[in-house]
């Protein structure tokens, strides 16, 4: 029994102080010691200088001469030999200046690819560090207790208090201001409403809260990145194995060139310069450095890659399958629109399936209540409910029958219109009636995803020339959200098994990425050279299978790692190509009797930190998006946020539409009109407006130009002159009745502003609202 808080094993600065003492001390030994030595020389000691330098060699030989026969005996051979060979060399020749200065090159490559490594994966290293090991647990007489995480099980009851890191999976169970960036990469604080879903390994920035176990630990969205992050160091890529089979024909072709250049001229000192010039290998130190530094990079922007070769396989890709459900699409139903009989009342038809859905576990029934609920409509508590599967749930509310599901009988003239404009727009429909027949209809959608054109365009600008998308879904609901997202080719009505099939045809003819989010896409993922699992949803067997998880619920991540990938593996090739090169010419020129082994050393320092250095570009750059600075991402969040309430005047506007197309002589048409107009003006248009004064001109620098928006200030005028068309005829008409010869006008006019506000609403959120880091975007590396 206790009130501590959750363990959580940060770094210590002692520790941390500790192994950076060990990383650089080598090396900052070795310096003093040969600076000493020049000490000495300079002060005429010559003997003693020498005999500085030459206990340097030494100390750098003894362990350079282990390491290479451990390397022998596991059957490695590397640039290793090189090195002793020319320290050796060196001590044979008298070079000891030359010895020293190669036992301060060898300390100086191992401490930069030390540096190199740490930096690269010490954002691996928070997952670790910060993994929650208890967990606080409501008790039965209502008590807390300290319990290990591993005894914490689905349907437990927690409490997560200030500052603590969430322990699993859950669900609140009172208003949270959390901190996600450790699974996201967003930086600022997020809110969630009591019943929202919350991952393990966010911490509680606000006060302490209950939470209720969805998951164990072991089965938790945290354990799995923390098991990936675990697996994610720098193996290596099949780029450093090839730099291992050029180091297999570098050293001969350096030993070949050295006992040469000895023959040929009679003088050992040649070939103990060629030794000294060729080594170390800039090709072994450049290329996982790059590699390393790229895992590091992607992890930052929420995407964890298992290993360097999964990286530089990403890097190399050219063809992308990406499942649409969880993937290009949202993943989670949304109420589109409310259609209801004539008479009835948009809210209280919702109010009502809300209401009776509050008990039912289907994914139908939580886009119905969350709708519900961010409308701002009370909902009652049902009684009497019962759930007939593939049928729909019925039970009582205030007293009176409610149906909410599937369609019954024939159904009247309004709700066949009601079920085709649904199949034409490829919409679920669930029905809402109660024992006289059905009082509406709510029209759900699986939403594409704000960002996924613009991902796609990103995605073909990093070199990717192939994109499909795999879905099991109707192949006109696919064809839709193809079109939209602009992808080469789709195929619908896809199972499992021709996905995986898809796949591995597509694998045969060039380096292939899958993208999916659920346990029917693990087959396809496992065959991909490149799986990505979307791992925000939860999607367990998928993440299990995948060599990349994007950790955020973000699908422009894939192109940030895409482009990572690419440019990491471009600075590793560079890096290598420059060092051996450099390095050729200097053996060269030291096996012609022009390059001294002092010298030699001194260049091959040169070259060996210029690699080095080059490779730690990785960590920095290749990205093409631009950044957005605070200001505009929080009118972005802004303005973002009162999408919704335009989405609802949207609906409002369609069903008075409706009303005067169907029904221009019912006495409510014209109140109806009234009421739609004075909500667009007094929502729409100020919105609109405010965008145009405030949102446009901040875009201008992370779009390029003012120019960019243009098109959009544009649908603005139209919106506005649409308005103003529908108040015209208002005016018209002021016994409140409509002439028969403006209705067809006015049909335009409304229908018109229903299609370019709905047109403008999807291009602000595609091209504007997507660049908001506040939606999931991980800060800029840093």
């Amino acid at each position: 029994m206790g009130t501590e808080a959750p363990e959580c094993v940060p770094e210590r600065p002692a520790r941390a102080r500790r192994r950076a003492w060990v990383q650089w001390a080598p090396l900052t030994l070795l310096t003093l010691a040969v600076l000493a030595g020049a000490a000495l020389w300079f002060a005429g000691v010559t003997g003693a200088a020498r005999l500085v330098w030459a206990a340097v060699t030494v100390v750098a030989l003894v362990p350079a001469v282990w390491t290479t026969l451990r390397q022998l005996w596991r059957r490695q051979f590397g640039v290793d030999v090189i090195a002793v060979l020319a320290l050796l060399g060196a001590l044979l020749v008298r070079e000891y200046l030359a010895g020293a200065v190669i036992a301060v090159m060898v300390a100086t490559g191992q401490a930069l690819e030390e540096y190199a490594r740490r930096r690269a994966t010490r954002d691996l290293r928070a997952l670790l560090e910060r993994a929650p090991r208890q967990a606080r647990r409501r008790t039965a007489d209502g008590g807390i207790e300290v319990v290990p995480l591993d005894a914490v099980r689905a349907g437990d009851r927690l409490v997560v208090g200030p500052g603590d890191v969430v322990p699993v999976d859950g669900t609140v169970e009172e208003p949270a201001t959390l901190d996600e960036s450790v699974v996201t990469g967003e930086s600022r604080l997020v809110g969630r409403a009591a019943g929202e879903q919350v991952a393990s390994g966010v911490v509680n920035a606000g006060a302490g809260f209950g939470l209720r176990a969805r998951r164990n630990a072991a089965e938790s969205t945290y354990a799995g990145i923390v098991r990936l992050a675990g697996e994610a160091t720098a193996r290596k890529a099949p780029m450093v194995r090839l730099a291992d089979r050029y180091a297999a024909a570098f050293v001969p072709f350096t030993l070949l060139l050295a006992g040469a250049a000895w023959l040929l001229s009679g003088e050992f000192v040649r070939a103990v310069a060629v030794l000294v010039v060729a080594t170390p290998c800039p090709l072994l130190l450049a290329t996982p450095i790059a590699v390393v530094s790229g895992l590091s990079r992607v992890a930052r922007r929420g995407v964890l890659v298992r290993d360097g070769g999964s990286l530089e396989q990403l890097g190399r890709a050219r063809t992308l399958l990406l499942d649409k459900t969880g993937t290009l699409t949202a993943g989670r139903p949304r109420a589109a629109e409310t259609v209801v009989a004539p008479g009835g009342d948009r809210d209280e038809v919702l109010r009502l399936a809300a209401s009776v859905e509050q008990l039912s576990p289907h994914v139908l029934a939580a886009a119905l209540v969350r709708q519900a609920r961010e409308r701002g409509v009370p909902l009652a508590e049902p009684t009497g409910v019962t759930e007939e599967p593939g049928r729909g749930v019925t039970g009582h509310v205030d007293g009176c029958l409610v149906r909410v599901g599937q369609l019954a009988g024939e159904p009247p003239e309004w709700a066949d219109r009601a079920r085709e404009r649904a199949e034409r727009a490829g919409l679920s429909t669930v029905w809402v009636g109660d024992e006289h027949g059905p009082l509406g209809a709510i029209l759900l959608e699986d939403p594409v995803r704000p960002d996924a054109r613009r991902t796609v365009r990103r995605l073909r600008e990093a070199g990717l020339s192939r994109l499909v998308m795999v879905t099991g879904d109707r192949p006109r609901t696919a064809a839709q959200v193809a079109q939209v997202v602009g992808v080469d080719d789709v195929i619908a009505r896809c199972s499992p098994g021709e996905k995986a099939q898809r796949v591995r045809e597509e694998s045969a003819r060039a380096v292939t990425v899958m993208v999916g989010d659920g346990v029917n896409d693990a087959p396809a993922l496992a065959e991909a050279h490149v799986g990505v699992a979307m791992g925000a949803t939860g999607a367990t067997a998928s993440a299990d299978v995948a060599d990349a998880v994007l950790t955020v619920d973000r699908l422009d991540r894939l192109a940030d790692a895409v482009e990572i990938a690419r440019y990491a593996r471009r600075i590793a090739v560079q890096s290598a190509t420059v060092g051996m090169g450099l390095a050729v010419l200097a053996m060269l020129v030291a096996a012609a009797g022009r390059l001294p082994p002092v010298a030699g050393a001194f260049l091959q320092e040169g070259i060996d930190v210029l690699v080095i250095l080059n490779a730690l570009r990785a960590l920095g750059g290749g990205l093409r998006r631009r950044e957005v600075p605070p200001h505009t991402r929080e009118l972005l969040d802004r303005y973002s946020g009162e999408h919704g309430g335009v989405r609802d005047v949207l609906a409002r506007l369609r069903d008075t539409a409706d009303l005067v197309a169907t029904r221009p002589d019912d006495p409510g048409c014209v109140p109806a009109l009234r009421d739609v107009h004075r909500r667009l003006v007094d929502e729409v248009l100020p919105h609109e407006a405010a965008e145009e004064r405030h949102l446009y001109p901040a875009l201008a620098g992370p779009l390029g130009s003012d120019e960019a928006t243009s098109t959009m200030s544009r649908a603005h005028v139209e919106i506005a002159r649409l308005v103003e068309r529908i108040g015209g005829h208002l005016a018209a008409s002021p016994d409140g009745r409509l002439r028969r010869e403006e209705v067809t006008d006015l049909l335009a006019a409304l229908y018109g502003l229903d299609a370019v506000l709905r047109l403008h609403l999807a291009q602000e959120e595609e091209d504007y609202f997507s660049l908001n880091p506040s939606d999931g975007e991980a800060s800029p590396d840093r």
